[in-house]
Order: C-alpha cells, then structure tokens, then sequence
C-alpha cells in the first residue's frame, strides 16, 4: 500500500494537471466562438457560389462546358488527396479519424497512384513514415486565424496539376463542424468539379459568353470549397478539443476523490495501529 506521503503527492499533481486542463478548456471555448462565427458567415457565400455555378453551367452549352479543363472527366489512376488535420493534439480523436479515413480511402483505391497533400501538423507527422508520395506539407496553417490566402495557395497547385493531367481526381479529407459536442468527417471530391444540378434558373444578363464565365468561376469556386474546409476544421478543432479537455478536468475531480478516500483510509489506519501500540504498551506495564 503507498504511503500517506506518496499519496498526497499524486494528489497535487492531479490538481496541477487539472488545472492546466481547465485552462485549455477555457482557452479553447474563446477561440470556438470566434472560429464557430467565421464558419457560419462563410457558408451562405459558399452556397450562393454553387448555385450561381450551376445556373452559369445550364446557360452554357455541354460542347463549351467539355472544353473547360476543370470539368474534365477522365479515369481515376492518378488521385490527389488533400488530408486536413490540427497543428497540434489534445483533441480527443480528432486526428486520429481523419488520419484513419484517408488511410481507408487509399486502401479503397489501391490501384491508384494516391499523392498527398497534407495541410496540419498531426497529418503530416502521422503519413511521413507511412507513405512515400507527400506533394505538399503545411504544419502552420492553424496557429493562426485560417486564412484565404493560404487556401488560395493549396488551390492553385491542385488545379495546375489537374490542369496538366498530372492527377486526375482531387479529393477532400476533413472534419465538418456540427455543433460543440460532434463533428462530422466526409470525403468530397473537388476536381473535376462537379457542377451541382439547380432546379431555379435565375436568367442572368450576360456580359460575356456564359462558359467563358464558368472558366473563370470554377477556380474560385475550388478556393471557397478549401477555405471552408479549413474553416470547419478549425472549428471543429477547437470544439473537439474543449469536450476533450472538459472530459479530462471532470476525470481528475473523480481521481482526486478516489485518492482522498484512499488518503482518508490510510491515516485512519495508521492512527489506528498508533493506538494499538500505545493501548499494548500501557498494558505490558500493568
């Protein structure tokens, strides 16, 4: 059995980590708010872009729309896979399941030539010594507020390659911010974008040729998907984080009250067994 000193010790030291685990907790709500307001004023912008997209799309004709590189369809042997995931841990398996849906997805498609593209330290320490073909890494990105700057940046090389058919297929590996206790994780295909299908057709006045408009909507459009993205996983970064941090302030009270108890019992032992000895030797000197 440990002693009461030994006891006492691992006490405090819970406390200490207690407290550093209310902190994060608190730290991480603040940053939620405001990652949790940028998500939700990005999204009527992203869904006005697709729907403006698809109207441009049906006033173009299908010939026009062929020709554009970024709609082209061709078989997927050559897959580019983008992987979104935090810069750092203590997010309960935040990480873990992007990391394990990527993995999923290459096995999936095991006859392709998968190239990563790795956006989040956790990602990218994950993947370097599992797998060989890493185009990009970015392991800053969210230590800071997201920026569209570098979501442009990760767009343009994605669509140069596709662009010059060094891949054929642009896929999305993120985290989806839901609410503060859940996320959900999907798996979207960016190139060739796929134009989605718009029942109200708004009849826009054209100043140019409506696929020359398209031409130059879908690289813009592919940026607003990648900054939302990163948007969502901030949020649901520092949400995962604040319930895992929650979770472990809530577990080290119940340590600390099992440890008291313990604590309890022992000195109550001892001070018992101090009265035993004392009891026996008053009654060895009768």
């Amino acid at each position: 059995m440990p002693s009461l000193i030994d006891i006492r010790r691992r006490i405090r030291t819970v406390k200490n980590t207690q407290q550093i685990t209310k902190a994060m907790k608190m730290v991480s709500a603040a940053k939620l708010r405001r990652a949790q307001d940028r998500v939700i004023a990005a999204r009527p912008y992203a869904e006005s872009m697709q729907r403006m997209l698809a109207n441009v799309a049906q006033a173009a004709s299908d010939e026009e729309a062929s020709r554009i590189p970024l709609l082209a369809q061709r078989p997927e042997k050559r897959i580019q896979l983008i992987v979104m995931t935090a810069d750092r841990g203590l997010a309960g398996a935040f990480n873990a399941n992007v990391n394990r849906a990527a993995q999923k997805f290459m096995q999936e498609h095991s006859g392709a030539d998968i190239a990563l593209e790795l956006v989040g330290r956790k990602g990218r320490d994950f993947f370097r010594r599992r797998h060989k073909n890493i185009t990009g890494e970015y392991a800053t990105f969210f230590q800071k507020a997201v920026r569209y700057e570098d979501a442009r940046d990760i767009a343009q090389k994605v669509i140069q390659r596709f662009e010059k058919a060094e891949v054929d297929a642009v896929y999305l590996v993120v985290n989806h911010f839901k609410n503060v206790v859940s996320s959900v994780l999907s798996i979207t295909r960016i190139l060739p974008v796929e134009v989605p299908a718009e029942k109200v057709i708004i009849d826009y006045i054209y100043e140019q040729p409506p696929h020359q408009l398209l031409r130059g909507l879908l690289p813009r459009y592919v940026e607003v998907e990648i900054y939302r993205a990163m948007l969502e996983s901030a949020a649901a970064e520092h949400a995962a984080r604040m319930t895992a941090m929650d979770a472990a302030t809530s577990n080290a009270s119940d340590v600390i009250d099992r440890l008291t108890l313990n604590m309890n019992r022992v000195r109550q032992a001892s001070i018992t067994r101090e009265i035993i000895e004392i009891v026996s030797g008053a009654s060895a000197l009768d």
